[in-house]
């Protein structure tokens, strides 16, 4: 079963009218096409709730999934039931559950921070401040607005984060500088797309332009890492701005920390763990950190606990004692 299938335009359609990010769209359409081929292309319409629950054991079982992806695979096919089919799925008995491995996050040290910063410079340098000094996921770097962001107060406001969730979080005094010179140039660039005739404003989220059509022209809902091409709107087709994209700055941090000499295995990501770990170890509460991460429950923010209890400033080993 392909893209071009009736049934998966369907479920795409379906998708697309209830406002669904452009990630979940991909991520729903992945599993479900996956359950269709798993049971040999059979209408899903013609298969029972114990097909759910072999499909799910499977993933579990035979590819090893991690448990957030047999549960993002469990809501696609619950939501294709539901919205799709109309019949919503029953209780599923005897899953094979995919163990959650117990794992640590990478922490990067103040000292391996700093070196990083001194590879960086331009946009990547701004990017990078706002995930070790805001606390951000990268993808919640990219989709900030101009309005999102209040440099008075030292806040911004991150939108239809994880969880659909909108919070609050802190801008460093560091990034003040970056983000205002960031505002200069992506201001000369909105000026002169406006003078474009064939220039259609931004991408806006969910159904808002239709209900606010100026608000596509607005400045304040520029995107403050504008891309230079216009991908199609995935309601109406037409090409808007939008912005960069992950990978244009996953190279550039792997450069820095390559140049940096940091031989951990690190990501994008490794600059939010830090940034919550930093914290925590300044003394701050961590129902605090909590909130400004996002997370929906301290136990997930208790794993940085784990890490500032290991290495130099925690237990002193017994060698150091003779």
């Amino acid at each position: 079963m392909t893209s071009k299938s009736p049934f998966l335009r369907k479920v795409r359609q379906h998708l697309r009218l209830n406002q669904y990010s452009y990630q979940t769209e991909k991520a729903y359409l992945y599993w479900i096409k996956d359950y269709i081929r798993f049971h040999r292309y059979e209408h899903p319409q013609n298969l029972s709730d114990n097909d759910v629950v072999n499909y799910l054991s499977y993933l579990a079982n035979n590819r090893n999934v991690a448990v957030n992806t047999q549960k993002q695979a469990l809501n696609a096919i619950a939501y294709l039931y539901k919205n799709i089919i109309g019949n919503s799925l029953g209780q599923l008995h005897g899953i094979t559950k995919s163990k959650k491995p117990f794992r640590l996050p990478t922490i990067f040290t103040r000292e391996e921070i700093i070196t990083i910063f001194q590879q960086l410079s331009g946009e990547a340098k701004l990017v990078t401040s706002l995930l070790y000094g805001s606390g951000l996921r990268i993808s919640e770097v990219l989709r900030l607005r101009v309005k999102d962001i209040d440099l008075q107060t030292y806040s911004l406001i991150v939108r239809s984060s994880k969880g659909n969730k909108d919070r609050t979080t802190i801008i460093s005094k560091h990034s003040v500088a970056l983000i205002s010179k960031q505002l200069d140039i992506i201001l000369a660039y909105y000026k002169t797309n406006k003078l474009k005739n064939d220039w259609n404003g931004v991408h806006l989220p969910k159904a808002l332009g239709k209900k606010y059509p100026n608000a596509y022209f607005e400045w304040g809902w520029q995107f403050l890492f504008p891309s230079a091409t216009n991908p199609p709107d995935l309601l109406d087709g037409t090409r808007r701005g939008f912005h960069r994209h992950p990978r244009t700055f996953g190279k550039a941090l792997n450069k820095a920390i390559k140049l940096a000499r940091i031989t951990k295995h690190a990501s994008s990501h490794a600059f939010r763990h830090s940034f919550a770990t930093h914290l925590l170890e300044d003394g701050y509460d961590i129902r605090t950190v909590q909130e400004l991460l996002g997370h929906k429950n301290v136990e997930t923010t208790q794993i940085y606990t784990h890490v500032m209890n290991k290495g130099a400033n925690a237990v002193k080993s017994p060698l150091d004692n003779l």
